[in-house]
């Protein structure tokens, strides 16, 4: 079992599912275009996991792909899982907490965890080609 594909088929399913439940909210809500900026709406909450996970999922894809072309030392593969649980960490800091108003662990650790696991990414990719 690779790890390396395990964990974009991972970040490409949290995508989706954050697609498909902004879409039910949509529906369910009869509101077919944007959304009330407030930070207690499901509908908001829905979408802004989602559009952060496609601003961030794609990106984190194309690292993990790179690296699963050649072995790699094990600090990578901890850093592939790591923000792989980041990313889903991050979008139940969004959904969970009754408003995205207030600032929250979760949503926190997600954040951070997500910046400091990405950047060791891009450094094994950088020594990857370097090497």
């Amino acid at each position: 079992m690779s790890i390396y594909l395990v964990c974009i088929a991972l970040l490409a399913l949290l995508c989706l599912l954050s697609g498909f439940n902004v879409s039910m909210l949509r529906g369910s809500s009869g509101v077919f275009y944007g959304a009330d900026p407030q930070p207690d709406s499901k509908l908001y909450k829905a979408q802004r996991a989602h559009g952060n996970t496609t601003e961030y999922a794609p990106i984190l894809a194309v690292l993990i792909y790179a690296l699963s072309q050649s072995p790699q030392p094990v600090w990578v593969l901890w850093c592939v899982v790591l923000v792989t649980v980041f990313r889903y960490v991050f979008v139940a800091g969004i959904l969970l907490p009754p408003t995205m108003a207030e600032t929250n662990p979760i949503r926190f650790v997600g954040a951070l965890g997500t910046y400091i696991s990405g950047l060791a990414l891009v450094v094994a990719v950088l020594i990857q080609a370097t090497g």
